[in-house]
């Protein structure tokens, strides 16, 4: 990655740069069975449909806040480069009604929850292949009907301030500045030290660690994660192999 790139969205139009097709996210769900391996160009893609949606017909403006209902997913990575793309605050489990957007998982409770945000709505079904909703849920336009129609290419409006607010998570506001530094700081710790590092982590997204495991450190070194949901329904010895067939060189659960 570039010594001067300042923002999370930074990391990932140099990612784009260097090697666009090359495994950046490979999602397992281990409660479905399901598998999805997104490469740099194909998760970039997927992050300018949704910078796009969220500028474009949310009308989102630099310094918003979007809550993030979601779980550690690809979906949700995709979001929070979406964000950083823009230049909105993506506060993850945050207070729906402090929300400009709010964007929530399909599950009942967070739906409920997700309806005291006075703004716009999104629902995510969070099946295969980013498939829709059967019936879209009352007051939620449906992520996987509004985003396939989106630009290709996203510019913001109005260029990201790296020193503006640009994550909250379990209650800690980062800069998108501050976001690079630390992903790029702790990532030798996670064992992440070059391009041909790949984390497997199965943290959840609702802390720092899990995002930095989950998706910066590995975009801030040019590495790749596996990032599992369920991981605690795979057994040890299905864990070993997933770890030998990934070709993964750290681990963290």
């Amino acid at each position: 990655m570039n010594a001067t790139d300042r923002t999370p969205a930074d990391l990932l139009s140099s990612a784009l740069a260097a090697d666009p097709g090359r495994p950046l996210v490979t999602f397992y769900d281990d409660a479905t069975g399901e598998r999805v391996e997104l490469s740099v160009a194909t998760f970039a893609n997927w992050v300018a449909k949704t910078a796009n949606l969220l500028q474009d017909e949310l009308s989102v403006e630099p310094g918003d806040r979007v809550t993030l209902l979601l779980p550690a997913h690809w979906q949700t990575a995709v979001w929070l480069l979406a964000c950083a793309s823009v230049g909105v605050v993506a506060d993850v489990a945050g207070d729906p009604s402090a929300a400009d957007v709010v964007v929530s998982g399909p599950e009942p409770e967070t739906l409920e929850a997700a309806r005291a945000c006075s703004g716009p709505r999104i629902a995510l079904a969070l099946r295969p292949l980013g498939g829709r909703f059967p019936q879209p849920p009352t007051g939620f336009a449906d992520y996987a009907v509004e985003v396939p129609g989106q630009g290709d290419r996203f510019v913001p409006y109005a260029p990201v301030d790296p020193e503006e607010p640009a994550l909250i998570v379990a209650g800690r506001e980062f800069t998108g500045a501050e976001v690079v530094e630390r992903a790029r700081a702790e990532a030798p710790e996670l064992g992440l030290t070059g391009p041909a590092s790949r984390i497997l982590s199965g943290l959840p997204y609702d802390t720092w660690e899990g995002l930095n495991a989950g998706l910066y450190a590995p975009l801030a070194t040019g590495g790749s994660v596996v990032l599992c949901r369920n991981l605690d329904r795979l057994g040890a010895d299905a864990l070993d192999k997933r770890v030998e067939s990934e070709r993964v060189t750290a681990l963290f659960r």
